[in-house]
């Protein structure tokens, strides 16, 4: 597998294990009914072969031809006769693919493009496309590759999705390429074509194919696959938007993460330097597991939203459509390194530059902290803009340590201090931090501007964005406006015998409230038709149970969403200790 996929995490297992009450869960599945999935490929075989015509369609990063080895034993034992084709013959020459895809790589940026306008038909050459036949004679032709299913609409339509951390692991090893490419490319590169052009390709076309999927397998492991039918998977999305979800989570580690992830969460490979990121609810990147009889399979999170996003989102759906627009997620710098000094976009910016939809408004929740913890927030009430951009400037080119306290504010924090980071905020975590970081969902639009002098994990400098930032920045943050307006005041809205329910209020430029519930016994309570992301920042365990009488058990630090048309639900207290979540929903 080392030459397959660069990483020290290790792939999903097809067969889902017990987690201990109380500890966190590292893949959580939606339990569908027993013997909805199946492994192995002979059975798959055995599904193909009642057909004249299989398109077996999915997403770039999978491994078609080995999935062509691993069926072509059964058909040779059954004596069909079966053609292949790869659906790739039909695309454009790499070199047109490069010229249609070079307007929204961005140049020279090393980390941003635009998002690509183009579609999956773009990428197809029709003289090619008409010029796939079956041959006479054949039993069963299989058309293989992304956008198999372009070719017809009859035949059995097969789909196989992929996770994003694996292609990215994929892509570290060179052993995938970009959509229509011929080799790999550098993988910082290979990520920005995917993020600004192959995974919007890919999506719009999954969109259009997800209802009339016949057959949906997952086959992030080589040599192991497993597969349910299109309507098991629909009917379980279905279910799930009107219960519960909870997306598989994935660990990275970090220039400047630590340790407090290794600590609490067991199951991950501990031979790492450190865990700083876990991507808790980042949905662009994040699966969705589903198990029955004891078998996994993922597909990724977007498949919920193309299907259910009026149920999942509720009131908030005319605005956000299919993006699900909450995102949690935790950095780790516990016995670690300060996060950069950095700033996100204003709206009509990412608008403008990026074709995103909206932009990061973010929040840092101390999950948990060492005594001296700090946080940068806002600037200094004697900030001069121009000051500040030389400096950066200098200390980027002379290679020479800042001190960036001049002009940036040092707040100590504290378990459960909540900070406010509007777009064009200055801000970043200082080390021995827990942040559970709460955001809208665009993720990749962070503009580094003081970093340290670190270079990154790979030994090359990390790039700064000192001029977006600055057409960014807002310098009237500062001060005692920070304290009065970036730190959020706890505010008492209910109070009984069983539980509390504070309001932890946001900026006025955040689109999204949060509230936290102190929980001693039982809270019986309402989505108000909003998707609900909640997460256990304290407690063992809670009990939730849905007005349609699913139970499921989260744990301390598990992060998980209650879809709007949920409508009433229960949570139990399963401690004797009180428990705390933070709860937080579109305004």
């Amino acid at each position: 597998m080392g030459n397959l996929r660069k990483t020290q995490q290790h792939l999903l297992p097809v067969q889902k294990t017990t987690t201990e009450k109380g500890h966190y869960d590292i893949y959580p599945a939606f339990r569908l009914e027993n013997n909805k999935i199946s492994s192995g490929f002979e059975q798959l075989a055995f599904e193909f072969s009642k057909y004249s015509l299989v398109l077996m369609d999915g997403y770039q990063g999978v491994f078609f031809e080995q999935l062509r080895y691993a069926l072509e034993p059964f058909f040779n034992s059954s004596g069909l006769r079966v053609q292949w084709t790869d659906f790739r013959l039909a695309y454009l020459l790499s070199e047109e693919i490069e010229t249609m895809t070079e307007p929204f790589l961005g140049g020279d940026d090393p980390l941003f493009g635009y998002k690509t306008t183009l579609t999956m038909a773009d990428f197809v050459d029709k003289e090619k496309l008409l010029k796939i036949k079956t041959a006479p004679g054949i039993d069963l032709h299989i058309i293989y590759g992304p956008g198999a299913a372009l070719y017809a609409e009859k035949g059995l339509l097969f789909y196989t999705d992929i996770p994003k951390n694996e292609i990215q692991f994929r892509s570290r090893a060179g052993s995938i390429t970009n959509l229509g490419s011929e080799v790999p490319c550098d993988p910082k590169k290979m990520y920005k074509r995917s993020y600004f052009v192959d995974w919007v390709v890919l999506n719009k076309h999954k969109q259009e194919i997800l209802p009339r999927i016949d057959i949906v397998a997952d086959c992030q492991r080589p040599n192991e696959i497993t597969w349910s039918f299109g309507e098991v998977i629909r009917n379980g999305l279905h279910h799930m938007s009107r219960n519960f979800f909870r997306v598989r989570p994935w660990f990275e580690p970090g220039i400047w993460g630590g340790n407090w992830i290794k600590d609490q969460i067991k199951g991950l490979n501990e031979e790492v330097p450190n865990y700083g990121w876990s991507f808790e609810l980042i949905v662009p990147e994040n699966g969705i597991l589903f198990e029955s009889s004891g078998f996994l399979l993922e597909i990724s999170f977007d498949c919920l939203m193309f299907l259910e996003a009026a149920a999942v989102l509720g009131d908030a759906y005319d605005q956000f459509g299919n993006e699900f627009p909450i995102r949690f997620d935790f950095l780790d710098t516990v016995d670690g390194g300060n996060l950069s000094v950095q700033c996100h976009p204003q709206t009509e910016y990412i608008q403008k530059h990026f074709n995103e939809n909206f932009t990061q408004e973010e929040c840092y929740y101390i999950l948990d902290n060492k005594p001296g913890s700090v946080v940068y927030l806002g600037f200094q009430e004697d900030i001069e803009p121009i000051s500040f951009q030389q400096a950066l400037t200098n200390s980027f080119i002379q290679a020479r340590a800042l001190d960036i306290e001049q002009f940036v504010r040092k707040l100590p924090s504290s378990k459960h201090d909540f900070f406010l980071i509007p777009p064009g905020t200055i801000h970043g975590s200082g080390k021995d931090n827990l942040v559970l970081e709460i955001s809208s969902t665009p993720y990749i639009y962070t503009f580094k501007m003081y970093d340290w002098l670190r270079p990154d994990l790979d030994g090359k400098p990390r790039p700064l964005n000192i001029k977006r930032g600055m057409e960014n920045l807002c310098f009237d943050r500062k001060g005692t406006y920070v304290d009065e307006n970036l730190v959020s005041k706890p505010v008492l809205l209910e109070s009984n015998e069983a539980y509390s329910i504070y309001h932890l209020p946001t900026h006025s430029k955040h689109s999204y409230d949060v509230h936290r519930l102190h929980l001693k016994s039982r809270a019986k309570l309402t989505t108000g038709n909003k998707a609900m992301v909640m997460n256990l920042v304290e407690g063992s365990c809670i009990t939730l149970i849905t007005e349609n009488g699913l139970e499921q058990t989260f744990n301390y630090a598990e992060t998980f969403v209650i879809p709007a048309a949920a409508g009433h639900f229960t949570l139990l207290n399963e401690d004797e200790l009180e428990a705390v979540i933070v709860m937080a929903f579109i305004k």
